[in-house]
């Protein structure tokens, strides 16, 4: 089976060839994108893609990039205007998080988001993944970005496995090891890797068939065996304490900024003991205010 550092050198040029001729038109991936809005832009879009579809995320993209085109609009925003923005994108943490990193570029930087990898992670909400992503799709600087998609890709193809292991550091490893020499073909293969994964290389059906890595592929040479997963499972969104959250901000971004009786606040929703637990989420999150037995979003 062959490793990481074996495969560096064959995978690279076939993923830089797929992805030029079959990578989706997105947004964040056009000249005028990153002319417009900078790496902004970008950082932004990031945020908003964690665990979140992309069909979902292009209509709020373009709307919160028109309304904040630089981290200086938005650190003028109040919470409540970031939170109710957000709309349904889900897990609106991130919109906070994105906030508060606004700010901080503002303050810190001159209202220019960084190029430098430790200072991009030294803002509130940014991981590995963001920081590197930012700068290595905007900067075009040389770095491994790895989200779901490339790890899996990588279990598959160089590792032989039907699914990866949980997030580790030694995953920035593996795709350091894959990159090609050049700033602008190793931008080109952590792009690619991701998209093969999104498109092709998908968690429950792969497309095995049409895959450009499928002669090189350790998983397919193996048989495609099923050597299990074991990765934490995400709970159920239907019924759960993240969709009592979301019943409860949405009722909240409806009011326009207004107060409402705490008991009038998602009053319908069948566990009364859940949809209280989640206000006490929301609250230490501080995505919400409480005071007099009212509610709201943050000022």
């Amino acid at each position: 089976m062959p490793s990481a550092v074996d495969s560096a050198p064959i995978l690279a040029p076939t993923l830089v060839d797929w992805y030029r001729a079959n990578a989706r038109d997105l947004p964040w991936r056009r000249a005028e994108f990153h002319e417009r809005y900078g790496a902004w832009g970008t950082l932004v879009s990031e945020f908003m893609l964690q665990q979140t579809p992309v069909t979902r995320v292009i209509p709020h993209l373009e709307a919160w990039l028109r309304r904040w085109p630089t981290p200086h609009a938005m650190a003028g925003a109040t919470p409540a205007e970031v939170v109710h923005q957000w709309a349904n994108l889900g897990y609106p943490r991130r919109a906070l998080w994105l906030h508060r990193a606004a700010i901080e570029i503002d303050e810190r930087h001159d209202g220019v988001v960084p190029r430098e990898v430790n200072a991009l992670l030294a803002l509130s909400g940014i991981g590995d993944y963001t920081a590197r992503a930012v700068a290595v799709f905007h900067y075009g600087d040389r770095h491994p970005v790895v989200d779901t998609n490339t790890r899996r890709v990588i279990a598959r193809a160089v590792d032989g496995r039907s699914q990866p292991d949980a997030p580790a550091k030694a995953d920035l490893v593996a795709m350091a090891r894959l990159l090609p020499e050049d700033d602008e073909d190793a931008t080109v293969v952590n792009a690619a890797i991701m998209e093969l994964g999104a498109t092709v290389c998908v968690a429950r059906a792969p497309r095995c068939e049409v895959c450009p890595l499928a002669a090189q592929c350790a998983w397919l040479a193996a048989g495609s065996p099923d050597t299990g997963d074991r990765r934490r499972r995400q709970a159920r969104y239907e019924g759960s304490d993240r969709q009592a959250r979301g019943a409860v901000l949405r009722r909240l971004r409806e009011t326009d900024g207004h107060a409402v009786p705490a008991e009038l606040v998602a009053a319908d929703w069948p566990d009364a003991a859940q949809r209280d637990r989640a206000i006490d989420s929301l609250i230490a999150d501080g995505l919400i205010e409480a005071g007099d037995g009212m509610l709201r979003l943050p000022r």
